[in-house]
């Protein structure tokens, strides 16, 4: 591996063969050369001009090269020719976990083959590796098979405008679902901020309905009171009800010549009547008819005057 640390930034070769000791300051911004056993590469002569149209292609031109995997594709044109690359980024990833390289510190990361198109003559990459330029495209060839190979100088590094950017979860989903997934995300996000707009709307009309209905029945400026009141007013409507209902037994109530209701008085939740020329024979044919009611009550019979209490 080769360093330079005349400046703040280190430049470093990459290659997964190099067993060397790697020479970088953690936390300090960093420049990557990706070997050529970091990616494939291809020269493509297209009738197409724009290099967006040729990554479209990318895909089904390496269809055939590559080993089944995620890759993730890239080009640029040189002259008339354009120059092609498909790469892992899990494999450079891995390899830079390996190599103890924080993503963070990552200033560039730029392949060989940009970044040394010029190159003259042979170079070591690791132990037994070498790159070489053949036909215009860098290879990676055994060193024993070159005349001479030279050690790699990476400190006049003049960096091309060819730089990759890596996708740490490209090999998880791939663009195309990426692209699907932030699409879905977008209409949710549409349809949730619509479905809040109307909510806000509808909860404003019944706030102002609600304030409105306060105003117009003048009640009490809380639900918490007007619930409380509500139980309130529900507990007396309901002993008011069950009152004249028993008050209307005795009103439509059968009675003896000579026998008159004289007293029906409402005190502490009992009901009390007075029914004055009842004789102690005629007594149960008032009781019968309060049996008939299915009501509980309670009698006393002082000298010819019944007195009969109910409580509600």
């Amino acid at each position: 591996m080769f360093t330079r640390f005349k400046s703040k930034t280190t430049t470093l070769f990459i290659d997964p063969n190099f067993e060397g000791t790697l020479e970088y300051e953690s936390g300090r911004k960093v420049n990557l050369i990706l070997s050529p056993s970091l990616y494939w590469v291809k020269k493509l002569s297209l009738p197409i001009s724009s290099v967006r149209e040729v990554k479209k292609l990318l895909p089904s031109v390496f269809e055939d090269t590559l080993p089944e995997s995620h890759y993730s594709y890239t080009a640029y044109k040189k002259g008339d020719e354009f120059i092609a690359f498909a790469y892992e980024d899990k494999k450079i990833f891995e390899l830079l976990k390996r190599l103890n390289i924080s993503y963070s510190d990552v200033k560039g990361v730029y392949f060989a083959q940009s970044e040394f198109d010029s190159l003259e003559g042979a170079f070591e990459v690791n132990a037994t590796e070498s790159i070489y330029l053949q036909d215009s495209l860098l290879v990676l060839l055994p060193s024993s098979w070159l005349k001479e190979s030279k050690p790699l100088d990476l400190q006049d590094m003049v960096f091309s405008k060819h730089r990759v950017e890596l996708q740490q979860f490209s090999h998880i989903v791939d663009s195309s679902s990426l692209y699907k997934i932030a699409v879905i995300l977008v209409i949710f996000i549409i349809v949730l901020m619509v479905e809040l707009f109307v909510t806000k709307s509808k909860t404003e009309t019944i706030q102002s309905a609600k304030e409105e209905l306060f105003s117009n029945y003048n009640l009490q400026p809380t639900m918490f009171q007007n619930s409380a009141s509500m139980k309130k007013y529900s507990k007396i409507h309901k002993t008011e009800t069950k009152l004249r209902e028993y008050i209307s037994y005795f009103l439509t109530m059968r009675l003896q010549k000579g026998e008159k209701i004289t007293l029906i008085e409402y005190k502490n939740g009992t009901l009390f009547v007075n029914i004055r020329g009842v004789n102690e024979k005629n007594q149960r044919a008032i009781t019968s008819q309060l049996d008939s009611k299915k009501v509980n009550y309670k009698t006393r019979f002082t000298k010819e005057s019944m007195r009969v209490e109910m409580k509600l």
